[in-house]
């Protein structure tokens, strides 16, 4: 990691191999690789790479006070919201308010890959670091143009 002066950092560089990866627990069908965390850095949202496994899904969810961002990278996959069924494909994008029930689900036959950012956190960090360790595969390094 590499930051412009060891006081007070105007940014911060990572290579792949220091981004974190986790399932919130063991078994789970998605894992998230941290990009921003503000739990280690002083920002006021978590941002990640959501990765859903072959049908995988997050449950019905709800948030008091942040606004969510989904950005499909690539797969494709069905968000159910409030306001009915959104189709999720490469270049989709998602956005949803403070007090909206939503959930997403990979649909498609390979794994579907999000950029998801969350602000303020509202603990989602948390969740997702006191979870399991995991790893990018092959695949997911393929995916993501990190191979």
């Amino acid at each position: 990691m590499r930051t412009s002066s060891p006081s007070e950092p105007t940014f911060i560089e990572r290579a792949l191999k220091a981004h974190q990866v986790f399932r919130i627990k063991a078994g789970e069908t998605n894992k998230f690789v941290l990009l921003a965390n503000p739990q280690q850095e002083s920002v006021p949202f978590v941002q990640v790479i959501e990765i859903f496994d072959v049908g995988g899904s997050t449950p019905p969810n709800v948030h008091r006070a942040a606004t969510e961002l989904f950005v499909v990278l690539a797969g494709t996959g069905l968000a159910q919201t409030d306001a009915g069924e959104v189709l999720l494909q490469p270049g989709s994008t998602l956005l949803m308010y403070p007090g909206c029930t939503h959930a997403v689900r990979n649909t498609g036959p390979g794994r579907l890959y999000c950029l998801t950012t969350m602000a303020p956190d509202e603990g989602f960090s948390k969740l997702i670091c006191d979870g399991v360790a995991d790893a990018l595969d092959a695949q997911d390094l393929q995916v993501l143009g990190w191979a």
